[in-house]
């Protein structure tokens, strides 16, 4: 199994990959903060056909004159006025207009998102399990957050799988020479990431028996990704590739 999974991941994690991925979207950029930005943006809005979630990333980037990070610290009022009408799946303009409201609450604070995640760490944390929980605490920490954006940050407080933004930490966090994962982020170790639990990688990982778990929740989860550590403890996650990949075979 290691030998396929191994050679899935040669195939998949480069840099052909990345055209028909939402990944696409913070690889437009090269400034570290718009790359963070759209880098959470297209990983929460990823649900559905790849090519929708593109398009809708691009229509959101479009209504900040693509330049998210200059957007979000010195837009007005009236350049908010873009956002009303934006709409991807369930996500709408008033979830828009609050996570602009974060991220600029958060970058006039800090110069890196990577702080959003790491301060709720303990230093001998075997996973981001921590970093997650008290993600979502701090983005709805401000005044008159709106109740309906808490579905789009998902918890293992509450017992999510956290797909989404556990693809947006591999981002962040993976680093090789392959041109794919970014690797910007430097407290969080790869070893520490929990791999993306997608319907592809959910269902390839029970074929291969790396799941025995019956819900896709949190501890399915933790579970493949103890079971990708026994084929590389220092970065089970790149087999995100292989799964996923194998997923979209059909496997």
């Amino acid at each position: 199994m290691k030998a396929l999974l191994d050679s899935k991941v040669l195939e998949y994690n480069q840099e052909g990959f990345i055209k028909d991925d939402p990944i696409s979207i913070p690889h437009r950029f090269t400034q570290k903060q718009d790359i963070e930005i759209m880098a959470l943006w297209a990983s929460l809005l990823a649900w559905g056909q790849r090519k929708t979630i593109i398009n809708k990333c691009n229509e959101l980037l479009e209504r900040m004159d693509n330049a998210p990070f200059d957007f979000i610290l010195n837009h007005t009022d009236s350049d908010l006025e873009r956002m009303i009408g934006f709409k991807h799946r369930t996500f709408n303009d008033t979830d828009t207009l609050y996570f602009i409201s974060f991220f600029k609450h958060h970058y006039s604070q800090s110069d890196s998102l990577e702080s959003a995640f790491t301060k709720h760490m303990n230093e001998h944390d075997e996973t981001v399990e921590n970093a997650l929980i008290g993600f979502r605490d701090y983005f709805f920490s401000l005044e008159d957050f709106p109740e309906r954006t808490k579905k789009h940050i998902a918890t293992p407080a509450r017992k999510s799988a956290c797909k989404r933004i556990n693809m947006f930490l591999r981002w962040m966090v993976r680093k090789d020479n392959n041109g794919v994962d970014f690797g910007l982020w430097e407290t969080i170790m790869p070893s520490q990431l929990v791999c993306p639990l997608d319907v592809h990688v959910d269902r390839v990982a029970r074929k291969l028996n790396l799941i025995e778990r019956k819900q896709s929740d949190w501890q399915a989860a933790v579970e493949l990704t103890k079971k990708l550590k026994q084929l590389d403890a220092n970065d089970p996650v790149k087999y995100d590739f292989a799964l996923f990949g194998l997923g979209l075979e059909g496997f």
